[in-house]
């Protein structure tokens, strides 16, 4: 019996063979250990539990998909493919896809991403801008379709009609919802268009709130040079937006009452401070009245001066009313000047244009969809002629044969590799031929 001897080049070859084809996905869970990411991009690490360890990789690629740091102590759960690396004969797990086991991978990249901007600061109460008392200029960065954006509207509407309310529409959720929000938050900034911001939306679950936790979110609120109120979610739910934001509310509405105060209190304080002024201001001119009664009598001569002096006084003090009255009904006209002015730039007809773009863009998106969708059927349609022209199955169609080894069935390419009198398989179109070699005929022009 020939015994076959191995070359480690031809070993390790089909080792490597047998492990891809025997183990082509598998499972594995592990405690992560001696991290490593070099210039290359990829993670390199140690997976191991209480009794064995293997080596691992996370391809630049595939990195890119996780949502969360991998680091050493941490135990993860993924699957990948077995390989061998057949230059230090070592087999490694290629993992396609990672999580954290027993905790998701959204909320670990949380707490990392919350950990991290705390240690630089963005949290620090030192950087929160101060909000306006009476802002004349409100933003409203949120979804234009959610109930939130009515919810404050309505609320900031009782509570002081005259502000100005500007509305920045952004998807809230989504893969496009981060981006989005960047842009509303460096818009709002480039145009300097309001005194204060609210960025709000509903409750959800941790991966709908996912923009509000993201780094790019939260570094342009801390830059942004107008105060920033944050309102996301519920009472309960706390965001990275949230610590970096100027002022958290704890709902939606709550900061469409924080942002604004009540103009009938303002109104009460001003006319409590109105009656003040009068009161002290009839006090300062009855104690005059009363000074002036005592140098009268202390004045004998000439009375007719005096009297004058009276007059002007009495006269000082009905323009001095006079005057506030006016200055009062200025007021009133300029605040139902302003009322008016609101009911005229009514945010209603603005959202009807906003609805007829977004139609119209998703018009253009179902258009440029269509359109790829032809473009792929035109390609796959080539490649598909392609295929066809290269199929070996033609090829035996046209008259053609394939030789190959009997048992080994290895293609026969050159008359060299078989033995006079062995035998060999011969495919052709339909079935195949048994043959045993009888001669060789050597030379490439026998056809």
């Amino acid at each position: 019996m020939e015994i076959k001897i191995y070359s480690v080049t031809e070993l390790t070859s089909e080792l490597k063979n047998l492990i891809e084809e025997k183990y082509p996905l598998v499972w594995v869970f592990g405690q992560i250990s001696n991290l490593s990411t070099p210039f290359s991009g990829h993670f390199y690490f140690t997976l191991k539990d209480e009794s064995a360890r293997i080596n691992a990789i996370i391809f630049k690629g595939q990195r890119k998909n996780l949502k969360f740091t991998p680091e050493n102590g941490m135990s993860v759960i993924g699957f990948g493919r077995l390989g061998l690396y057949e230059t230090k004969g070592s087999y490694q797990v290629i993992f396609e896809y990672l999580e954290p086991k027993g905790i998701g991978s959204l909320q670990i990249a949380y707490e990392q991403l919350k950990a991290k901007l705390s240690s630089e600061g963005l949290f620090d109460s030192k950087y929160k801008k101060k909000l306006p008392f009476l802002p004349e200029n409100i933003c409203i960065i949120t979804s234009p379709t959610g109930s939130v954006l009515y919810d404050i509207i309505n609320i900031i509407s009782r509570r002081y009609p005259s502000v100005n309310l500007k509305i920045i529409p952004v998807s809230v959720q989504g893969i496009f919802s981060e981006n989005e929000i960047v842009s509303a938050i460096k818009l709002l900034n480039k145009y300097c268009c309001s005194d204060v911001a609210i960025i709000a939306r509903g409750g959800g679950s941790l991966e709908e709130l996912h923009a509000f936790n993201s780094e790019s979110v939260a570094r342009a609120i801390f830059e942004s040079k107008i105060p920033i109120i944050s309102a996301i979610g519920h009472e309960t739910d706390y965001t990275i937006s949230d610590f970096v934001s100027d002022y958290r509310a704890p709902t939606p509405s709550a900061a469409a009452e924080i942002v604004v105060p009540l103009k009938n209190d303002l109104l009460i304080k001003n006319q409590k401070l109105y009656l003040s002024l009068k009161s002290g201001m009839e006090k300062i001119l009855n104690n005059h009245r009363n000074n002036l009664n005592k140098i009268s009598k202390r004045i004998k001569d000439p009375k007719s001066k005096l009297y004058d002096l009276i007059l002007k006084n009495d006269d000082l003090t009905k323009r001095l009313v006079r005057s506030e009255i006016n200055y009062i009904n200025q007021l009133k006209e300029r605040t139902v000047w302003k009322i008016d002015k609101l009911n005229n730039n009514n945010p209603l007809r603005y959202i009807l244009i906003y609805n007829d773009k977004v139609k119209i863009i998703v018009t253009n998106l179902y258009k440029s969809i269509n359109i790829k969708l032809n473009n792929s059927k035109n390609k796959l349609n080539e490649f598909s002629a392609k295929l066809s022209v290269l199929n070996p199955k033609g090829i035996l169609k046209r008259g053609y044969s394939i030789a190959r080894t009997i048992p080994g069935k290895n293609i026969i390419t050159d008359s060299n590799n078989v033995e006079i009198a062995q035998q060999i398989e011969v495919i052709v179109n339909e079935g195949s031929l048994i043959c045993r070699v009888e001669r060789k005929i050597y030379g490439k022009d026998n056809i």
